[in-house]
């Protein structure tokens, strides 16, 4: 498991899957294995499987504790959920809750859970099937979403033309939480409290967030799709095939790069291989990961 501290957090990831499941080319539309070649070093075996030519992402958690509070940033695909349409991700059934009880806490132990946005591989953990409904998995939490992320899914998820928003996934991971009253809505750059804040980063989707964790001096900032890959880092204009507005895309996560690199911070994606997590250092006109807290 992988675990570091950032001034008074304690924080450990926790893995959903992690294994080759995007081809580099469609993943990618501006693909150039000149890059792979260029990278191979770091890249193969834990972000590239050159078999099948296939990007390594991870799916995971990230769990911090803080101040008494148990916090989980993004909730990766989930068990049970229909996603026919993705069969890697069709009716799992992931040991997620085991890892979770493994790092120490169980899902009545959340305080609070946030998502950087609301696709389908972060939002799944939110909910689990429980007699034929989807009910919270975590029942004790405060589910933060941003209410311009919210707005546009709504709107997509009842528009017959549209809908179901997002692979169905508003539907089953979302909305059962609002029912339950357990959502909190916030718009624009917001603090959630005394060690957590958000920060538009748009692009990726309308209203993804970048979330701030600071403490004792040293700050964490979790990008969520903001970067899928650390390739990215490199290669910042990059934005994948899944990204809403390629261009504003961009800019968010060149200024995401920038705030790291200007301020120590450390970057925690929501997909990175291995080791997961980086520092970000600039490098002329461009950036490079250091590796490690």
């Amino acid at each position: 498991m992988t675990e570091l501290r950032i001034g008074g957090a304690r924080v450990a990831r926790v893995e959903e899957s992690y294994e080759p499941n995007f081809d580099a080319r469609r993943f990618f539309p501006d693909w150039d294995p000149a890059e792979l070649e260029r990278h191979r070093g770091w890249m193969v075996p834990d972000h590239f499987d050159p078999v099948s030519g296939m990007l390594k992402l991870s799916m995971h958690s990230w769990l911090i504790k803080i101040g008494g509070k148990n916090v989980l940033i993004d909730a990766c695909v989930g068990n049970h959920k229909p996603r026919a349409v993705r069969p890697q991700w069709h009716e799992k059934e992931w040991p997620y809750l085991e890892r979770l009880r493994d790092a120490g806490v169980s899902p009545a132990d959340i305080h609070m859970v946030m998502c950087t946005h609301l696709h389908v591989d972060h939002v799944g953990w939110n909910t689990r099937l429980d007699n034929g409904r989807w009910v919270p998995t975590f029942p004790n939490a405060r589910y933060v979403f941003s209410h311009e992320e919210y707005n546009h899914h709504l709107a997509v998820d009842r528009d017959p033309a549209r809908g179901p928003a997002n692979y169905g996934a508003f539907r089953d991971s979302v909305l059962p939480v609002i029912e339950a009253g357990l959502g909190q809505l916030v718009a624009g750059a917001a603090e959630i409290d005394e060690h957590f804040s958000v920060q538009p980063a748009p692009g990726h989707t309308p209203g993804t967030v970048a979330i701030h964790c600071r403490s004792k001096g040293s700050h964490a900032l979790f990008c969520g799709d903001i970067l899928h890959h650390m390739i990215q880092v490199y290669r910042p204009e990059w934005s994948s095939f899944a990204c809403a507005d390629a261009e504003q895309s961009r800019r968010s996560r060149r200024r995401v790069l920038e705030e790291c690199a200007g301020s120590g911070a450390v970057l925690l994606p929501a997909h990175f291989g291995a080791p997961h997590y980086c520092r970000i250092e600039s490098a002329g006109a461009g950036f490079v990961p250091r590796l490690g807290a």
